[in-house]
């Protein structure tokens, strides 16, 4: 499966940047498309690629967060990256992943409709975004405009979705909650 050698890339690209410096992992990048356009995610905030699973839905929530999922243990809020973009949602399908990320120790998995690559793309090939006078949802995550050959791929800021103030409240409760289990556990070893 696809994903499958896509995830497998992405730990094995993880293991290379742990010996390369910081500097280096600024400028990779894992593409993925939600509709037909393609985003880039830094890959130093990159932990894994995997399968869409059952998610778990959370009462309360805006229509872009789906839910959780446990991942090995770990709760992590889910986002639907198309219905947070104010792009139409679809039906998921075997391209459908979820690509978990993570600032700051806060995880977050975000759905995307397929995975494309991981690319590094030098510092003087990226702009600033475009501005404009109203700034939609896809626009207020948008880092940069990556110019690639004749393409231009859209660079996200993933700590501005996990610092949304919906997605941030979530992830902070689960962290907390496991924090507290973690801590309720290791008082009744005592």
């Amino acid at each position: 499966m696809a994903e499958a050698s896509m995830k497998r890339a992405v730990q094995d690209e993880d293991l290379a940047l742990d010996e390369e410096n910081e500097d280096t992992q600024a400028n990779k990048y894992l593409f993925f498309k939600i509709g037909q356009e393609s985003y880039g995610i830094g890959i130093r905030h990159i932990i894994e690629i995997i399968e869409l699973q059952t998610i778990s839905a959370v009462p309360d929530m805006p229509d872009y967060v789906k839910g959780v999922i446990n991942l090995r243990g770990k709760v992590i809020p889910i986002v639907n990256l198309r219905l947070r973009f104010n792009i139409a949602e679809r039906d998921y399908d075997d391209r459908t992943c979820i690509v978990v990320a993570e600032i700051d120790k806060v995880l977050i998995g975000l759905i995307v409709d397929t995975v494309e690559e991981v690319m590094e793309i030098p510092e003087s090939n990226i702009e600033p975004p475009p501005r404009f006078k109203t700034v939609s949802g896809r626009d207020r995550y948008i880092s940069g405009m990556g110019k690639v050959g004749e393409q231009v791929k859209i660079l996200i800021d993933v700590e501005k979705i996990i610092r949304d103030e919906d997605i941030g409240n979530m992830a902070a409760g689960t962290a907390a909650g496991a924090g507290s289990r973690a801590a309720a556990v290791a008082t009744a070893g005592a």
